[in-house]
């Protein structure tokens, strides 16, 4: 009882592919968690969000969500083929 040599070689990319979707979507919990409490200390009046609202940070604000939205397509993509 042998194993198939090309059965061992199509599971390494599937595995990898899982390992990554596995590695952005943590990254996006972790994101999404900062995000909410970000949201639930402004909502509660302890944080004031329009200090992320200043010029300068708000450009760097919109590449970072744009940045996380592509990440989460990626993952949604690899999830969807994988």
């Amino acid at each position: 009882m042998y194993r198939d040599e090309g059965q061992e070689s199509s599971e390494r990319p599937r595995r990898a592919r899982g390992k990554v979707s596995a590695a952005i979507g943590g990254f996006l919990i972790v994101v999404s968690m900062i995000l909410l409490g970000v949201f639930a200390l402004s909502l509660l009046n302890l944080f004031d969000p329009n200090l992320l609202m200043r010029d300068s940070i708000q450009c760097i604000s919109m590449w970072i969500l744009l940045i996380i939205g592509i990440l989460d397509l990626l993952s949604g993509i690899i999830l969807l083929f994988g």
